[in-house]
């Protein structure tokens, strides 16, 4: 069997960056830049203004109080920049031109009004309230930097660029396999004898989306090996990731492997010395990564969080440490000591620590959901109390 560590680091060798793509910037949301964004323009590109006011030259208000005209209005929108007489104003609103020749804008509240005349009492305050051209950035600036990933705030910058798409690492398409001749659709499963409703697909398909991956196709399969085959075939024709469920074992209708055999399956690691997840294996067929998972749920998801996604992040441009991000935390309750694999006992945040969960069946769904947080434990670890620090990973 492969150590964790030499499993996961053989992994994250094959978590590259796929090639690039163009998406509408109303789709880029999540997506990860493939090369720099610049600036098409300038921004602001004229002088604005920062507020509600009058633009004056200072000239104008060296004796006070001054009675300027308001030679115009400058609202923001307006696609022409006016010029400012002497011994005018000019009214403008927040984000319209400031015309040639203003040297400051005086905020309204400190200007009165008589018909068409600004009267100004007062001297202005220190500031001018105008916003330089270019102040923000300059045409051809690099407002993003490749490998960013496009959250709400790099949108807006992005859009600020005046881009209507932008050139993204492409996503990982995968395609779920599960495998069993027990397993029904949610919804019928007792209406069919023996069988049990398919449910670690659903997981696994809500974490690959979670990790910046699409899911081209989720499918059901029976313990039929030129069914089994068939489906491989179309996987690998279609997916940058296949994952197989169940059938990872050793039972005479574990065919996971198997089905991709005739396809030059070759195996990266398998089986890894841990627990839950024992079964666990990863390899290529041809330029696809295939990836199979434990038929039982929270083994299926304990090696999908490990393994999966972090390797989708990768694949999608993103920084696969993000996804494997281990912090200290503080016992609540003591733990037993630890077999001879390491395990990643399964607990739940308790206050500002974490407690394990009671039950740490590999089968469990009830329990599963109830974990939020991955205990991590060394193989041979002893039993350890309250107060102790844990190292734990979101789950």
């Amino acid at each position: 069997m492969t150590d964790f560590d030499t499993a996961l680091a053989r992994l994250l060798a094959q978590a590259n960056p796929l090639g690039s793509e163009v998406v509408a910037l109303e789709a880029a949301s999540g997506r990860v830049l493939a090369t720099d964004l610049k600036a098409r323009g300038a921004a602001p590109r004229t002088a604005v203004s920062a507020m509600d006011g009058y633009a004056v030259r200072d000239v104008d208000l060296s004796i006070l109080p001054a009675r300027l005209p308001i030679a115009s209005v400058a609202f923001a929108g307006r696609g022409d920049l006016p010029v400012l007489p002497s011994k005018t104003c000019v009214r403008v609103f927040t984000g319209g031109p400031v015309p040639t020749g203003a040297d400051r804008v005086v905020v309204q509240e400190e200007v009165g009004r008589d018909g068409e005349l600004a009267l100004f009492a007062t001297a202005p305050g220190p500031g001018r309230h105008i916003r330089a051209a270019g102040s923000d950035f300059e045409a051809g600036d690099v407002l993003l930097a490749a490998g960013t990933r496009l959250g709400y705030r790099a949108l807006v910058a992005a859009a600020a660029a005046d881009v209507a798409a932008l050139s993204v690492v492409r996503q990982p398409r995968i395609v779920i396999l599960s495998t069993g001749d027990e397993l029904a659709a949610p919804g019928q499963s007792l209406e069919t004898a023996g069988s049990i409703p398919e449910s670690v697909s659903f997981g696994v398909a809500a974490l690959v989306e979670a990790s910046g991956g699409q899911v081209l196709d989720r499918r059901r399969l029976a313990d039929a090996p030129d069914q089994l085959k068939a489906a491989a075939r179309l996987a690998l024709d279609t997916a940058d990731v296949v994952v197989v469920t169940g059938g990872a074992s050793v039972g005479d209708k574990d065919y996971a492997r198997s089905m991709f055999a005739g396809f030059g399956l070759d195996l990266i690691f398998s089986k890894v010395a841990m627990k839950p997840g024992k079964p666990v294996w990863f390899g290529r067929a041809g330029r696809e990564l295939v990836m199979g998972l434990p038929g039982n749920p929270t083994s299926a998801m304990v090696t999908a969080r490990l393994f999966l996604a972090p390797l989708i992040a990768g694949l999608a441009g993103r920084d696969p440490a993000e996804r494997l991000a281990w912090r200290d935390m503080i016992l609540t309750e003591a733990l037993k000591p630890c077999g001879d694999r390491e395990t990643f006992e399964r607990g739940r945040r308790d206050g500002d620590g974490v407690a394990g969960l009671k039950v740490q069946d590999s089968a469990t769904q009830k329990a599963l959901a109830g974990a939020d947080l991955l205990i991590r434990r060394r193989p041979g670890a002893p039993g350890l109390p309250p107060g102790d620090m844990v190292p734990v990973l979101d789950f």
